[in-house]
């Protein structure tokens, strides 16, 4: 089980904007970033989340079994994973959490940018069939998403995509904390979503902020 524990910086002057971009950081400069954000069924690959001891100011989770810790790639992505894809899909599905120390983005303006990444078969946006979900998890706002389609977003790009991703989908999440938005987004092939979906429910559960 990879454990991460993360201390939140204090927000300079927060701007909200329409929500964010995640750019390549520059060697030795923290850029501005974009979070993603997208939840799915099949036969659980991993055991449930257990919390990581607490520290003032800061936001603890726990990675599920199964979740392979990787370097993250920008200096927003405070913690990021890659997930094993089931037999049949092409690649593995990615769970990153994202922070910003200059906000990242109203919720509203964000789940808007991560739906409209989605098409539907025949080209139309999926706003129609996506899921949005609000809950409390231990006392902290959360919105979650669910979307599923061709796949147009940033994920992509990073990759070198040629073009859009069918048959993708999204679980993603929103946490409103004192300190600021938190996004947690799992990408990837839809049966590998699906089959990881118990884990992206249980890292969820154990987001808590310290007292």
């Amino acid at each position: 089980m990879h454990t991460r524990f993360l201390m939140i910086l204090p927000l300079a002057g927060a701007r909200m904007g329409a929500g964010c971009r995640e750019k390549t950081p520059t060697p030795g400069a923290a850029a501005p970033g974009d979070p993603g954000i997208e939840s799915a069924h099949a036969p659980s690959l991993q055991a449930p989340a257990r919390q990581a001891p607490a520290a003032a100011g800061g936001l603890r989770f726990s990675a599920p079994e199964g979740w392979k810790a990787e370097t993250p790639s920008s200096p927003n992505r405070q913690a990021q994973y890659s997930l094993a894809r089931v037999p049949g899909d092409p690649e593995d599905a990615e769970a990153v959490v994202y922070h910003f120390e200059g906000g990242g983005g109203t919720p509203q303006a964000n789940i808007e940018r991560w739906i409209g990444q989605f098409r539907k078969p025949d080209g139309s946006p999926a706003s129609d069939t996506a899921r949005i979900a609000n809950r409390t998890i231990n006392g902290i706002p959360v919105t979650v998403v669910d979307v599923s389609g061709s796949y147009t977003g940033s994920m992509m790009a990073m990759q070198g995509a040629a073009g859009p991703k069918p048959g993708f989908r999204m679980l993603g999440a929103i946490a409103e904390t004192g300190n600021g938005l938190w996004f947690v987004k799992l990408t990837g092939p839809a049966p590998t979503v699906a089959s990881w979906q118990p884990g992206f429910e249980a890292f969820l559960d154990s987001l808590a902020t310290a007292p």
